[in-house]
């Protein structure tokens, strides 16, 4: 399994799409904070979920998840849904993209690359934890997140 990107620009930049539960019972949320690289021995992708968004649960859950990039013409569609919830919208008719069944998740026909990721980890990171000004800045009246691990297991472009 290869992967050859820009590690800096694909969240932040680029963003992606993370999507957990069954193909029966899903959902998505456009994610701009996450990291790609090697713990205990695997290749591994972290993402980073408030326990108050709609996936959350899914993430919770389940233990699989993607994690998908696309071209910049979807970039209206990840921003959509990257600020409607599940509960407020029908995220998988609304936004167009076609789902396809990867390894007991979803990713989507569009996608450029996904990472099918089993859940190997997932934490609090409590506000205690965390610099002041981080704090300040992205937590004033928002939910903690959960960081969640989840080891590659396959690559699909």
């Amino acid at each position: 399994m290869t992967f050859e990107t820009d590690i800096f620009a694909q969240f932040d930049k680029k963003w992606a799409l993370l999507t957990a539960g069954a193909p029966d019972d899903f959902n998505m949320m456009t994610i701009s904070w996450g990291s790609m690289g090697t713990l205990w021995g695997r290749p591994v992708v972290t993402v980073y979920v408030r326990t108050g968004r709609h996936t959350f649960p899914y993430m919770e859950k389940g233990d699989t998840f993607t994690v998908s990039f696309y071209p910049e013409e979807q970039r209206k569609c990840l921003a959509v849904l990257g600020t409607m919830s599940g509960r407020e919208m029908d995220k998988m008719h609304d936004s167009g993209l076609t789902p396809v069944e990867a390894d007991g998740c979803v990713t989507f026909d569009e996608a450029q690359t996904t990472l099918v990721c089993k859940k190997l980890f997932s934490q609090l990171l409590p506000k205690e934890r965390i610099p002041e000004q981080i704090v300040e800045e992205c937590y004033s009246d928002d939910a903690e997140h959960v960081m969640f691990i989840g080891e590659v297991t396959r690559i699909i472009r």
